[in-house]
This record gives structure tokens, sequence and C-alpha cells, in this order.
């Protein structure tokens, strides 16, 4: 009697001490955070940040890169899959000189672009803007004086993205964007857009460089940086009249942004 209650009580003990292991390992998986709340977490964690000032950034992404629904459609969606489109831009403008000269050279090979404008220049030179938009292009707001915005007061950063050129597209100078300049863009009903090709005009290293970039780096869908104002263009005007035939030759069109005027 005695060697089986002893048995009945060793078994008992080993029970007891499995029921607390698992017990144990129970509490200690709920304690591990889930891997999808992980995950969700990480990603949600902003990733930008501002563009240090002077020269325009080599490579932005394409328009718009913003968190929720765009207030107004992407501006490149409007076109047809299957066509080659690539998006000519031109910013800083509009100019007296050059503007009207980009003008005469994209008519000339049926092309059509969006032209980010500067408050201060549509001030100066108002009826540029008409001109612009009788061709057929589409007029993109540019700021007021081409500040870097991520330097600003919130003030003078709202100023400069609610009181420029009236348009549903908006591209920051320099391309320097963080949060709170995006949701100011937002909030004024317009899309961020940026551009995927910087051949580099701005800093007027040749015609045949500009040209070659621009070549190069050609894709259906990608935006082109370039410029009608803030100098002497005639090396983008020249680059122009060189790289259209050739990529017209190659089956692209060029199609204004949907950048409907406010």
């Amino acid at each position: 009697m005695t060697r089986k209650f002893a048995a009945f009580i060793t078994t008992m003990v080993a029970l007891a001490a499995l029921g607390g292991w698992m017990m144990a390992t129970a509490v200690g998986q709920q304690r591990q955070p889930h891997p999808a709340a992980a995950t969700t977490k990480a990603s949600s964690t902003p990733t930008s940040a501002p563009t240090p000032s002077g020269t325009p950034t080599q490579t932005q992404t394409t328009p718009p890169s913003t968190p929720g629904n765009p207030v107004p459609p992407n501006p490149t969606t409007s076109v047809a899959s299957g066509k080659k489109v690539l998006f000519l831009t031109f910013d800083d403008g509009p100019d007296p000189t050059w503007t009207p000269q980009v003008l005469a050279t994209l008519a000339k090979y049926g092309a059509h672009a969006t032209f980010f404008e500067l408050g201060e220049m549509q001030s100066e030179h108002s009826g540029l803007r008409e001109q612009v938009l009788a061709a057929g292009n589409a007029i993109g707001s540019h700021s007021i004086s081409h500040p870097q915005l991520t330097r600003l007061s919130a003030a003078q950063r709202h100023h400069q993205i609610f009181d420029g050129p009236r348009s549903t597209c908006f591209r920051p100078p320099y391309g320097a964007t963080n949060a709170k300049v995006r949701a100011d863009i937002k909030a004024a009903g317009m899309v961020q857009v940026l551009w995927d090709v910087d051949p580099r005009d701005w800093a007027r290293p040749g015609t045949s460089v500009i040209a070659h970039n621009i070549l190069t780096h050609a894709k259906s869908g990608r935006i082109v940086l370039m410029h009608d104002g803030g100098g002497n263009r005639a090396q983008t005007v020249a680059a122009l009249e060189q790289v259209l035939p050739v990529l017209k030759a190659q089956g692209y069109t060029f199609p204004a942004m949907n950048c409907q005027q406010r």
C-alpha cells in the first residue's frame, strides 16, 4: 500500500510540473509581438527626408508619392496604356525669351509639355500663360518665388504653396519636400509632381550633353525635367530640337499632364 501511494504521489507531481511548464510556455508566446503587427508598424515609419539646398536632385519619384489618396487624380494616369509616352516638363518660367522658343519647338514636332511656373514670373509676363495653354500644354505651380520650402516657416510655406499659380499640380523648388510640404500641397488641392530624368540643363553643360542625357534615360512613362526660365536656356531649346525627332521616330508621344487650372 505504501509503495502504491508513493507511486501515486510521484505521478501527480510529474503531471503538475508538466502542466506548469505548458502554462508558462503559453504565457510567453502571448507576450511575443505578432509578426504582422510588427511589420505594419515598421512600414508606416516615414522615410522621406528634406532635399539639400542648391542644385536639383538627380533621382526623384514619379508623381505623386504621398500617403493616402491624392486630392486630384495622378496627372499622368489619363494616358492610354500601351502607348510610349514621355512627359516633358519645364520649370521656372514663363520667360519672354525662352518660353516662346520652347513652344515653337514643341509645336514643330506635335509635342506638348507641362510648364511649372513661378507666380512672380506669371505676374511679370501674364500673356505667356495664355500662350502656353492655347498651344495645348498644361501649367503647374512651382511656388511664388522658388524658395526651398523645407526651410520656411509654416506661414511662409503656406503662402508659397497656396498663393502660387492656380493648378492641381505642384512641383516643389529643388525637389525639396517632406511631410509638411506634402501635407500643404494636398490641403491646397494639388498633387506633388517630381521627375524621373534630370538632364542637368540648369547647369548648361552643353547641348550635346543635355540631349544625350535625355535619350539615354528615356523610358515610357518617365517625367523629364527641363527649364524655360531661370537663365539662358539656349542649350535647352537646342537639345529639345535634337531629341524630339529621334524620340518621335522611336514611337514616343508627348502629352501634357492632367493639371487642371483652378
